[in-house]
């Protein structure tokens, strides 16, 4: 899957060289927080805690592996894995992924217009989703909530920097946009004119059978 020219994008280029153990303490804390804020997603993953779930972010430099076991769950950072260290993977952009888990996308729709890619167990798949739907996952409320007092400022930065974000992703669409924007004419006029080319060498032929009748 190829990932989408966003400001996610450009981040993970900017993310690139830190060694995946920087950021474990990142998402050893996100997992904390879900299994206090959100037990049941784990409860309900039981008849699957011995399946590893592999999430990649295709616009980052790097995956997650999930191990959903209710005793010791493991949210850990990888640079890459091999195909026989997981089920199964979930495949998306990270906004996609986000939007996945808070519920706020249908998880089939995207699976057949391409947004998402899911190889490996489906079963696996299956259960994480309907874990994780309805499960009223808001994470950047689930993360402020670790902050106690400083939780309702940090939420309101967070808020200031999501819409930053959004502004930002218009404006880098509208500069690939214009970056492409030549290259599009040009495949569309080489296109046109192949097509001329083509009706007139059938034209050419056509005669040419008419001239040996």
């Amino acid at each position: 899957m190829t990932p989408p020219f966003s400001p996610v994008l450009l981040l993970g280029l900017a993310l690139k060289p830190l060694r995946p153990a920087v950021l474990q303490p990142v998402f050893d804390a996100m997992l904390r927080v879900v299994r206090k804020r959100h037990p049941d997603i784990l409860e309900r993953m039981e008849p699957f805690q011995d399946k590893v779930v592999c999430v990649d972010p295709v616009d980052l430099p790097f995956v997650l592996l999930l191990e959903p076991n209710m005793a010791e769950p493991r949210l850990t950072v990888r640079r890459a894995v091999d195909p026989d260290e997981s089920h199964a993977t979930i495949r998306g952009p990270l906004e996609t992924l986000i939007a996945l888990a808070e519920g706020k996308v249908d998880g089939d729709a995207l699976f057949f217009s391409r947004q998402l890619v899911i190889e490996g167990d489906t079963e696996v798949v299956v259960a994480l989703r309907n874990a994780i739907d309805g499960a009223g996952i808001d994470l950047i409320a689930d993360l402020t909530s670790m902050l106690g007092p400083l939780a309702n400022p940090a939420r309101r930065v967070a808020d200031a920097t999501i819409e930053t974000m959004s502004h930002l992703r218009a404006n880098v669409e509208t500069l690939r946009q214009a970056l492409i924007a030549p290259a599009m004419a040009g495949a569309a006029a080489r296109d046109a004119r192949l097509a001329e080319l083509e009706a007139e060498v059938k034209a050419l032929r056509k005669a040419n059978r008419r001239g040996h009748a």
